[in-house]
Parts: structure tokens; sequence; C-alpha cells
């Protein structure tokens, strides 16, 4: 599929960071270049009521269907979405990938300038890729296959039901977002306009992975206001905010943070700090899959904090606590087709399907508790947020026609 390819190569040359402190949506407004491409190209292989949210930067498109008869009815509408932009953990500016063909098992050399090494020893997947097709970074970037993998592979797979009337299916709705990787990938979503009555979010990693169990999540944000007084006079009155940051962060469970966790394994996850003598901020995330856990978690850190404050006194320490999104699974097994189904449209293409829990989440889960049913699918990424992203060819190749397999499938 040459085509993907270069689908791929073009869509993480485009610089689509989001920001979480811009305040705005899109948080940054070079998403639009993405999106007026996917729209034109959308609109280009005959893609039907394609439209361009230009105020909030959302992408939709649909597939009418071709059936036609009795029963036809009764066929679900099935949408397909991916997101845009790309973490703010790692810059994506000026992204130059590089093509990979038969990948020989052994390291690969991104960046012989600064001596920066993608080595199966340090991302053991990489063993499962040999004789296969990569794309990676030169170690300067992140890659962008979270998720303009899957953004290319829904777009592919749109393009050849196009210029395939004769595979039969329902009503096909596409839908691509901003700002996911902030979390608020779904505030503007227009479901009801979306028009689906199920869908899968394509944003997942390695081959065959389904994802229906997703993080319960929370951000933390973490003031702490200190006392200045010069350090020759400071004896009893100094309070330095710095250290009071580095007390509060000693509080919490050292053994629970994402280096030390794994599976259904939740986090507490110190993601930046910053501060002075007079002022210090912490600002976390908190993940759990399961719901009492994830309780007694934002329930630890609200004890830390009031700790802190009977130590140096009230309002040293200011906490706020904002929930993200829930463990969509829920939502999911009432509608458990939409799991068998991929699994059966998986091993229809000689993918062995995995079903594990999402150690983060996707635009689904928020849309999952909003009406729109919605699991995760696989995209052939691996090691998103870093300059050691890649993806595989063939397993993305392989997601197109599990997407095909997929609407034929709900087709009958």
């Amino acid at each position: 599929m040459t085509a993907l390819l270069d689908r791929f190569l073009t869509y993480v040359k485009i610089d689509t960071q989001s920001d979480e402190d811009s305040g705005q949506h899109p948080s940054t407004e070079k998403q639009f270049v993405l999106a007026e491409k996917l729209y034109e190209e959308l609109k280009a292989m005959g893609a039907s009521d394609v439209r361009l949210d230009r105020t909030y930067c959302y992408v939709y498109a649909k597939i009418p269907s071709n059936m036609a008869g009795e029963g036809c009815d009764k066929v679900p509408a099935i949408g397909f979405i991916a997101h845009m932009d790309t973490s703010p953990e790692v810059t994506d500016t000026d992204v130059k990938p590089r093509v990979i063909r038969d990948y020989d098992g052994k390291d690969i050399l991104l960046n012989e300038e600064k001596n920066i090494i993608l080595s199966p020893q340090e991302y053991p997947y990489l063993n499962t890729c040999t004789g296969r097709t990569l794309i990676v970074t030169d170690g300067t970037t992140l890659l962008g296959a979270d998720d303009k993998a899957g953004v290319a592979e829904i777009m592919s797979a749109a393009e050849y039901l196009l210029a395939h009337p004769e595979i039969k299916h329902g009503d096909i709705c596409i839908g691509f977002t901003p700002d996911e990787e902030i979390g608020s990938g779904v505030d503007f979503f227009d479901i009801k306009g979306f028009g689906a009555d199920y869908a899968y979010t394509v944003d997942g990693g390695g081959e065959g992975e389904i994802e229906f169990e997703n993080f319960n999540a929370a951000s933390a944000l973490v003031e702490i206001t200190g006392k200045s007084i010069h350090p020759g006079s400071a004896k009893g009155i100094m309070k330095n905010a710095c250290l009071i940051a580095s007390e509060f962060a000693g509080l919490l469970p050292a053994e629970q943070t994402p280096a030390h966790t794994e599976g259904y394994e939740g986090f507490y996850h110190l993601c930046a700090m910053e501060g002075s003598i007079e002022h210090a901020k912490l600002e976390y995330i908190i993940r759990d899959h399961d719901m009492n856990l994830f309780e007694e978690k934002k329930a630890f850190m609200e004890k830390a904090a009031a700790f802190i404050n009977s130590r140096y006194g009230e309002g040293t320490v200011k906490l706020t606590l904002k929930d993200s999104y829930y463990n969509m699974k829920e939502k999911i097994l009432p509608v458990y087709h939409l799991i068998e189904t991929a699994v059966a449209a998986m091993e229809e293409e000689g993918v062995e399907p995995k079903i594990v829990p999402i150690r983060g989440g996707t635009d689904g889960a928020r849309l999952s508790y909003e009406g729109l049913p919605c699991p995760n699918l696989y995209t052939g990424g691996q090691n998103y947020h870093g300059r050691f992203e890649y993806a595989c060819l063939e397993t993305m190749e392989s997601m197109v026609k599990v997407i095909i397999n997929i609407i034929r499938r709900y087709a009958g």
C-alpha cells in the first residue's frame, strides 16, 4: 500500500502539537493545517457530508450505505475516529521520518551526530518487527504515529471502499479530532451530526490490540506558597516552597509511579515542577483502572496536602483535583458485539487479537460515557510520546484491512 505510506509520511511532517496551557480550543491553530488537508482529501476521494468545523477544528465525513432491500435498515452506522494532534511532551516540529525496509533486528542508528540509537535491547517489541518495514525518526522529534497512523489508516480504508462499491456496507462515519493528547479531544465533538450508532477509535499500539478498559483519570495541581527572607536571618521564619514541594512529593507512594507499574496497576505521575522560595508548583496525573482505587488515590493526595498544611500553616498547599475521563468498560460490556466483531475481523486477516487494558485513555472513553460506545483498535505505532517512536508499515496495512472487515461484517 504505497498510498498508505505516502499519506502517513505527509501527515507526520505537519506540526500539530497541542498545548495544554493555551486555554483555547483547538489549543494550537497549526492543527488546522492537517484538518484542512484531510477535508480536501475526503472531498477529492468522493466522501459525502464532508465538513470542517472551522471554530473547533473537527473533520467529519460519511460514506453512505450502498445497501438496499429488506433488513438493510437494521445495519448499524459504524464510525472510525482518530486524533490529529501530537503530544506536547516532545516536539514534532520538523519531523524527519525515515523508512527502513527489511529491518534486520539490530540496533537502529537514528542520529549519528548525537549518537541516538533505537535498540531492541531497550525496546524489545522491535524483535517482532524483523523483516518488516519501519518508519522511524531522526531522534530529535517524536514521529507522530500517535495518532497520524490511525488517521492514515482510516483515510486509506475510506479511499478503498469508495473505489470498490461492490463491497456492501451500511453508513460509515469518519471523524478526526484535535487536542486528544491534552484530554479535550471531544469537548466539542458533534456526536449527533457524526451519525454513528457505534464507533472505534484507531489509536492503539501493537498489532492485534483491542482495548475497552482504560484508566480512570484525573489531573492534580499542587500550588505551594512559601515565605522568603534573607537566608542569614531565616531561622524559624523562612518557608522554602521548593523544599515543601519536595516533601509533598515524598509523601506519595514511591512504588506507584509509571516506571514501577504495569497492566492494571495505577499510578501518580509527576509531569512537571517549577518553583522558587515563595512559590512552587507540581503537576500530576492520577490513573487507575479500578474506580475505588482511583478515588483512594485522590483521597490520599488530599491527606498529603492536609498534612503539609498542618505542618506549615493553612493555605501553604492548595490542591486542585479535576477528573478527566473514566473507564469505558461498563459502557462497552452491554454492546460487546463491538469487541467480538473486531476479533473476528482480525482473525479473518490472520492477525492474532489481543484484548488488553489501555494504560492511558482515548477520545473513545469520553465518547462512550456520552452515548457513543467506542472501543480502541491498534495502529502499528510504538514508543509513543518520545523520540524513539516508530511505526510498522505492515501492521498499518493490516489495520486498513481490519477496518474494511469490520464494516463488511456489520453489513452481514
